[in-house]
């Protein structure tokens, strides 16, 4: 369903690429041209070369609020002229906040610290912060992160006995579940 949805969004911004006559003027050029790209390639995991420009120049607008850099990034995308169609203000809305925030490497920046001394370890949430959702679950985008559990493991000593006599058992390796991290999902 989500995939036909998504075909419907690059029909509709595809005829932004496609002359509509043999005059090279139909063509979309400069930056209504990369945002329009820019839609379709935020819009799916996949990315293709195709998608190098657009993306660049997507991921080059950086201020020093990060609430600045997604209203540049949001009035970047909005230079497409589909950005204006039925639905398209909430694809772009989902993809200023989420893209480049919510993939893999970002959620698992996103955790607190516990232990103390040696045993202090960073803790990745196994909650996605709710602009991530947005994205996600938006109808017309195919990008996906799972959670998945890290396993680590451990030398024990087993110390058993029955009737009163201790016996040693020889170190052994244990696997144990010790966290979770993100994964993108292709």
């Amino acid at each position: 369903m989500k995939m036909k949805k998504l075909l419907v969004v690059t029909a509709v911004s595809a005829t932004f690429f496609v002359p509509l006559s043999a005059h090279a003027d139909d063509l979309l050029t400069g930056d209504t041209r990369l945002a329009c790209e820019a839609i379709l390639c935020l819009s799916s995991a996949e990315r293709p070369n195709e998608c190098a420009e657009s993306l660049h120049r997507y991921f080059s607008i950086k201020l020093k609020k990060p609430y600045k850099t997604i209203q540049a990034r949001k009035d970047f995308l909005n230079l497409c002229p589909s950005s204006r169609e039925p639905n398209m203000p909430q694809l772009v809305n989902a993809l200023a906040k989420g893209a480049g925030r919510c993939d893999a490497a970002e959620l698992n920046k996103i955790g607190h610290y516990v232990g103390l001394g040696q045993n202090r370890r960073f803790v990745v949430s196994k909650t996605k912060p709710s602009y991530c959702a947005a994205y996600e679950n938006h109808e017309w985008t195919t990008v996906k992160t799972e959670l998945q559990t890290v396993y680590c493991t451990r030398m024990v000593r087993s110390i058993g006995g029955f009737g009163g006599s201790l016996s040693h058992s020889q170190p052994h390796t244990e696997k144990y579940a010790c966290g979770h991290k993100w994964v993108d999902v292709k």
